[in-house]
């Protein structure tokens, strides 16, 4: 492998993948090897210069990735309808795969376990360090409190896909495992037409749309006369952008299997 991480961004167009090229473009340690986009975006075949300002060196947003172009991890921040095109080209080229993609079917995370065998991968709802520190509080929070009642809060952009947000879910699925359940066995993502009182061990979920929000995220654990919350608030998306990088550049040579962000953005800590 060379100094250089070679990169290719699989769904450039969006917020996240034009994130990850800014990050990328701005890092000594990577080079930016490919910036796809679909078929029928605006964006094909343009200069990265017509969303990036002047650089120095050519590089055009591409619908397709040439064989001679060099790929040592393929990140995706796509969206689940382009996901299977892109974990089947990482797939194909050997390559690393790096993807921050959420709303993802069930099919398709077994598919994420089956390229494991043959490359080294890493899914992550969010690549924020701050949110892998969440993660590991509400884990513990949930474990040593376990009668408390736990309610989740997201909001987001207006313009996301998917509810509750993939981070909201894993912050979930954290509590739940440290109470010896799953998620599916206690969450209640709507109380609409519901009487009655709350069940003991349910996980509630609320999801906000709005504006141009990045991502927050709130665990609450509330018992009689008294109420924990945890928050973590996300000012921009080049927090996502800088935790996928350092994901991609971590992760470049490493054998085939399936690695967490845990391994990558605080290792040793807590």
């Amino acid at each position: 492998m060379s100094d250089h991480v070679n990169v290719v961004v699989y769904g450039s167009s969006g917020r996240m993948g034009q994130a990850v090229v800014r990050a990328i473009l701005e890092s000594d340690k990577t080079r930016l090897a490919c910036a796809l986009v679909r078929p029928g975006s605006g964006l094909a075949d343009e200069p990265l210069d017509r969303v990036f300002g002047t650089l120095p060196r050519v590089v055009d947003f591409s619908t397709a990735l040439d064989p001679d172009v060099p790929c040592d991890v393929l990140v995706d921040f796509s969206g689940p309808h382009a996901f299977d095109a892109a974990l089947a080209l990482a797939v194909e080229r050997r390559a690393a795969f790096v993807s921050g993609t959420t709303g993802l079917r069930e099919e398709q995370q077994t598919a994420l376990e089956r390229a494991a065998q043959t490359i080294p991968v890493l899914w992550a709802a969010n690549f924020s360090l701050g949110v892998a520190m969440l993660l590991r509080a509400a884990r513990r929070i949930g474990a040593a409190l376990p009668d408390w009642d736990c309610e989740i809060v997201e909001m987001h952009h207006a313009r996301k896909q998917d509810a509750p947000s993939g981070t909201a879910l894993a912050l979930g699925q954290a509590v739940a495992e440290s109470r010896g359940m799953t998620l599916p066995e206690c969450a209640v993502f709507a109380r609409i037409d519901k009487t009655g009182p709350r069940h003991p061990g349910e996980i509630g979920f609320a999801a906000l749309r709005g504006g141009d929000v990045a991502g927050e995220h709130t665990v609450l654990f509330s018992t009689a006369g008294e109420r924990l919350e945890i928050t973590h608030r996300a000012a921009s998306r080049d927090i996502f952008a800088r935790g996928a990088l350092a994901a991609a550049i971590w992760i470049a040579g490493r054998p085939a299997g399936k690695y967490s962000i845990d391994e990558v953005l605080s290792p040793g800590t807590v």
